[in-house]
């Protein structure tokens, strides 16, 4: 009988309370806190599921779900395509497409404090470029007091900040793909849109689902950004689930803060199990398509 050598595993280790320490510990705390009713470190009274309810049945908890659930599928239904479409180019570009690559991925190492900053000079009417474009077209932009026109800011610059990350990947999924493939199908006469369908999505479908599943995630969690050009404003137009936890902790509601972080935990938890199970059957089923 042969024994199997697990000691491997002990590499792992480090790893792993790495893991504990910044990671299960401070969900430990926070699910705890999410029972009690937290006024000092000394009055804490436990209040079993009542936050949760309360959040459950709260209108404004849907509200800002919708807005934050809204704006991830406005993000990914712009990103996606653009960012194909843009690597698609760069593909065709040669060199000159590496160089375009380089441009494209300079706004993700930009920090995301910085980013609402520059945005907000940039559509500044009085000394921003865009702003005194906008001026001279005569087209009214008032992101203060206009739902419509904050919603159009923040989507534009998340663009901006994140279409590098989709042009990056795809740009490699389709300089992967090998000549004869393309050699094959100008062969056999397909038209570009054939191409792209039967050859090239399917090879850049891997790397486009974890930039669906990432992107998703980050802008479910949008802060920073919506909180520093209008604070959730006009009338709460632009209030995100994250911006209601913001609200919740400056409040000193502990409480109901973990209550509401455990919730938006297991709404991502969701999200991402649900993500890898769809994976894994579309895996599943391929390779019995080729068996």
């Amino acid at each position: 009988m042969r024994l199997h050598d697990n000691r491997a595993w002990f590499l792992v280790l480090p790893a792993a309370a790495v893991m504990v320490f910044v990671g299960l510990l401070p969900l430990v705390t926070v699910l705890n806190f999410s029972f009690h009713d937290i006024f000092s470190l000394d009055q804490v009274y436990w209040v079993g599921m009542d936050w949760y309810a309360e959040i459950i049945t709260s209108s404004r908890f849907h509200a800002s779900l919708l807005r934050s659930l809204a704006f991830s599928a406005i993000v990914l239904s712009v990103q996606i395509p653009l960012g194909i479409g843009v690597a698609l180019l760069l593909v065709r570009s040669g060199r000159m497409g590496l160089v375009m690559l380089l441009l494209v991925a300079v706004p993700l190492v930009v920090p995301w404090n910085m980013i609402p900053v520059m945005w907000l000079n940039l559509v500044n009417p009085r000394t921003g470029l865009a702003g005194l474009a906008m001026v001279w077209l005569g087209i009214g932009f008032d992101y203060k007091f206009t739902a419509l026109h904050t919603w159009i800011l923040l989507v534009v610059m998340d663009t901006w900040h994140w279409l590098g990350l989709v042009v990056i990947l795809s740009y490699a999924a389709f300089s992967g793909i090998p000549q004869p493939y393309y050699q094959a199908a100008a062969i056999d006469g397909a038209s570009r849109l054939a191409v792209f369908r039967h050859i090239e999505l399917p090879r850049v479908t891997g790397a486009l689902s974890i930039v669906l599943l990432l992107r998703f995630v980050d802008s479910f969690m949008i802060y920073t950004e919506a909180f520093a050009i209008n604070a959730g404003g006009p009338s709460g137009k632009t209030t995100f689930l994250s911006l209601d936890l913001g609200e919740e902790i400056k409040g000193f509601s502990y409480g109901t803060a973990a209550a509401l972080s455990m919730v938006y935990f297991l709404i991502v938890l969701t999200v991402v199990w649900a993500f890898v199970t769809l994976t894994e059957n579309r895996k599943r089923h391929q390779e019995r398509a080729i068996e």
